[in-house]
Order: C-alpha cells, then sequence, then structure tokens
C-alpha cells in the first residue's frame, strides 16, 4: 500500500509568524492537501527563555487567518502528541542514551573553557579546528573517575568520515564532505536537547514522510542524515525552498516592511490574497501568465516539482496588486463582512448598515472598490460617506474652494440641484455643467471645488456617484457649509 504523506510545520515560538515562516507552512499545507496526506504543526519550544505561550497563540492565529488548517497539532491533538517539544524532553534524552548504548554516540566531558581554548590556540596558528574527540578516546577508568565526580557530560554523535549525500527535491543531488563535519553535540550536559536531535526524533516519532522547509536548513541536513542512519530509520524526502528577499536582494526584514502575517491582516490584507501571493513566491504552476487563483485552484495545481531553486523577491506592490484582484472579485455581501471590522475600529459603523441602509453601503462600497488596494482603504478614502461633515484639507481649501466666485458659484449650483425633480448622477452632472456656463466658468474648475466641498479632498470617486450616494439632503448641507469658506 502507498504510505500517507505526512509533512510538517515547525516554528519557534520566540516571534510572530514571519511571512516566510508563513510560505513555507503554505507549501507544506498545499502539499499535504494536494496529496490527500497529513499536515502537522508541531511547536519547537525548547528555547524556555525566548519562548512564550502569547507567540504560540500568536501562530495559531496567523496560521488559521491565512486558512492553513492543521490535522494533528495544538488545540487539535493527534496520535503521536504531544506537539510541543518542552514536553517531549524525556524522550529526547533516551534516545540520547540509546545512541551512546548501541556505540553511536558517546559521553563528552569537556567544559566550555577546554573547547574555547583548543579552537581559540587553533585559530592563532591560522588552523580550522573541530572537535577532536578527547572523550572518545578516554579509557574505562576515565570515564568512571569522571562519572563518580559527577561531573557535567554532553552527548556527542559520531561524524562519518565519508561523503554524505541526498536527492533534494527543490535542487536535485546535494553532497557534503563528511570530514569536515565533527562529532557534534546532541545533548548538552544541563540535559537539554539540541536542534538536530530534537527534530530528527519528532520526525521519526510523528513518521514525516517528506520534510519542505528553506534553504537556511540545507547546512543542517548531512547533521541530520547521520542521525536518521544512527538511529536506523529511512530517510524523508527533502524540499529546500528558496528564502524570500528584500527588493534590495537582502533576506527579507523590517527594514522592507511588515514581516509578520499579523501585521499584513491588521492593514486590510485579504487571507486569500496573500497565500496567493505567497504561493507565487518561489513556486509556479506552469500556467503560463495567469497568476490570480482561489485557494482551491492553488491545491489543485500545487506540485513540489514547480519550486525553482533561485531565491524569491518580495515585492509588497505585487502584493498590493493580488489584493486588489482578489477584491474585485468579491460580492457585495462578501466585501460587506470584510469591510466592517475596519469601519468599527474607525468609530463609524452604523448597524443600519446590515438593515435598512445596507443597500447605500454596498453602494458606497462598489463605488470604492475600484479605488482601493487594502481593506483599510476603505475608511481612507470613504470617511466622508460615514461622517457628518467632511474633515477639509486645508491645502484643498487654499486651492479649490478660495477662488474667486466661488461662493456664489456653490449656491447658484445648490439652487439648481434642490430643484431637479430626480437626483441622479445624469441630472446632476447636467446642473453642474449648465450652471458653470451660465456663470461664465469652466466646469473642471466647479467640479473641483463642489468636490472638496462635498467630500473635503481634491481626490475621490466619481464626484456625480459621490453626489448621489451623499443624497440631495447632505449634498445641500454641505454645499452651503463649503460656501462659507469659499472665497
Amino acid at each position: 500500500m502507498t504510505r500517507v504523506i505526512r509533512v510538517r510545520f515547525a516554528p519557534s515560538p520566540t516571534g510572530a509568524l514571519h511571512i516566510g515562516g508563513a510560505r513555507t507552512a503554505l507549501f507544506n499545507w498545499l502539499h499535504a492537501r494536494r496529496t490527500g496526506g497529513r499536515f502537522v504543526l508541531r511547536i519547537e519550544d525548547t528555547d524556555v527563555d525566548r519562548s512564550s505561550a502569547d507567540m504560540v497563540q500568536g501562530i495559531l492565529d496567523g496560521l488559521r487567518w491565512l486558512g492553513l488548517d492543521w490535522d494533528e497539532g495544538p488545540e487539535v491533538g493527534g496520535a503521536f502528541g504531544p506537539y510541543f517539544q518542552s514536553q517531549r524532553a524525556d524522550r529526547y534524552r533516551a534516545i540520547a542514551g540509546q545512541l551512546v548504548e548501541a556505540g553511536h554516540a558517546y559521553y563528552c566531558y569537556c567544559t566550555p573553557d577546554e573547547i574555547r581554548t583548543k579552537r581559540e590556540a587553533a585559530e592563532r596558528d591560522g588552523a580550522a579546528w573541530q572537535y577532536d574527540r578527547t572523550c572518545l578516546a578516554l579509557g574505562v577508568a576515565e570515564v568512571q573517575e569522571r562519572e563518580a565526580q559527577g561531573r557535567p557530560r554532553a552527548v556527542r554523535v559520531r561524524s562519518r568520515n565519508r561523503p554524505i549525500a541526498f536527492d533534494d527535491l527543490v535542487h536535485g543531488p546535494i553532497t557534503f564532505d563528511g570530514s569536515h563535519i565533527e562529532d557534534f553535540v546532541i545533548l548538552r550536559s544541563d540535559g537539554h536537547p539540541t536542534y538536530h536531535l530534537s527534530v530528527v526524533a519528532d520526525d521519526v516519532a510523528m513518521q514525516i514522510t517528506h520534510v519542505v522547509r528553506g534553504d537556511d536548513h540545507i547546512s543542517n541536513t548531512p547533521k541530520q542524515l547521520i542521525l536518521y542512519e544512527a538511529l536506523g530509520h529511512a530517510v524523508p524526502q527533502f524540499a529546500h525552498v528558496p528564502l524570500i528577499l528584500g527588493p534590495d536582494k537582502k533576506r527579507l526584514s523590517k527594514r522592507h516592511g511588515a514581516t509578520s502575517v499579523t501585521a499584513y491582516a491588521e492593514q486590510g490584507y485579504l487571507p486569500e490574497a496573500t497565500v496567493n501571493f505567497l504561493a507565487l513566491l518561489g513556486w509556479s504552476p506552469g500556467s503560463g501568465d495567469r497568476e490570480v487563483y482561489t485557494r482551491d485552484e492553488l491545491v489543485a495545481a500545487f506540485d513540489l516539482a514547480g519550486i525553482s531553486g533561485g531565491d524569491a523577491v518580495f515585492n509588497v506592490d505585487k502584493l498590493d496588486w493580488f489584493n486588489q484582484q482578489h477584491l474585485w472579485r468579491m460580492t457585495p455581501e462578501e466585501l460587506v463582512d470584510r469591510v466592517r471590522p475596519f469601519v468599527e475600529r474607525a468609530g463609524l459603523w452604523d448597524e443600519a448598515f446590515l438593515t435598512t441602509r445596507r443597500r447605500w453601503f454596498v453602494s458606497v462600497l462598489e463605488l470604492l472598490k475600484l479605488r482601493v488596494k487594502r481593506l483599510g482603504e476603505f475608511v481612507d478614502l470613504g470617511r466622508f460617506f460615514f461622517e457628518a461633515s467632511p474633515d477639509y484639507e486645508a491645502e484643498a481649501v487654499g486651492s479649490r474652494l478660495k477662488v474667486e466666485g466661488m461662493r456664489e458659484h456653490l449656491e447658484a449650483l445648490d439652487r439648481a440641484l434642490m430643484a431637479l425633480p430626480e437626483f441622479d448622477a445624469a441630472r446632476t452632472e447636467a446642473a453642474l455643467r449648465a450652471v458653470a456656463e451660465e456663470r461664465h466658468v469652466k466646469a473642471a474648475t466647479l467640479i473641483h471645488g463642489v468636490r472638496v466641498a462635498l467630500t473635503g479632498r481634491t481626490a475621490s470617486p466619481g464626484l456625480f456617484d459621490v453626489m448621489v450616494l451623499l443624497g440631495r439632503e447632505r449634498t445641500h448641507a454641505r454645499l452651503l457649509a463649503a460656501r462659507d469658506l469659499a472665497a
């Protein structure tokens, strides 16, 4: 029978869910969903000083926001738990002891100061240094003496003085010179496991078949292959995915803007747009120029073979484009649900937007949708719709309202608008152009002034659509208010 594919995402809760980690989680999730496999979430919280429950919750929230559900892990459970490394310490110590008994590892009594002294001496001589197997050469009596003294001891795995090779699903065959790998520590003298022991022990115990992770882990792979061999366990397939770089081709960091998933959520990016964007950072579905995909379409198209070996460049303008594309594809009902939290946060929400004023609210969102890239911009660009009066920009007032004759122009337009039998876009435009002609002023001059009168700004959606949505009475009130600001 074909074995079930099992992948894992194993973040350390020492910070928020980074956009690079989210992309790694996404590739794992897509592979599991595409193959009918299992997506395991494991929290690598062995760094007790830097890990926290809040960070764990932030990671869970970030994954859920992206729609990346896990089949096993925190808050879900599973047959291979616990899914927190901090709760598996006894297992790591037991495995380290088993490797010692089997002769694949040995106890090291060297102190950090002793190792530091040897390394510094080698560096002074211009030589590279690696652990010299001092403790492997100890006789039985010497070991017993150190044990009797209660000397702290670490556990080192015996390395292999031969090539170490594996086939990477992204990069192809990779070979390391085993002679350059020292006998490495898998259990520190304080009883805490190193990364290599904990990750291999857990991948073995959780029956992980594919390890999909960042390129920065390639250098860790040879030591982990040594451990798989020592444990007598089949090696999973590795796929090392390209790192995400900023536009300056340096590793993505805070200097390039927000890097955490929650920060992008707060800025008004859509999870489906973010998933679409991240999926195409270093992976190609091989479908020509098409770029916009739903989550289900990404699952159907995903293949690890489509991952590129080159680094991917993060471009926030491209993320904005994806977000806009997904916004444009939303139904009015979806749009209301997504925008509501941002309107509430701004203190502008009215429950009538869901009942008696729902049609009006949807019309406002549909008008603004063509101009926004992120959800928060619905509030930024449409605030004048929701507030009793606009917040006038001083520069806009000075350049568009304080124009000779504008006071009289606004009064004349107000009279014409109030006399219209129907207050629609066509009639309001015709009225404005007629007033401009009668008063021998360019229509553009009047349009610019009225735009500031109604919105407080020099830029807005189509003026006559804005008039209709504000309604005759609010347009009347704002024209009169702006009259007092005009020249």
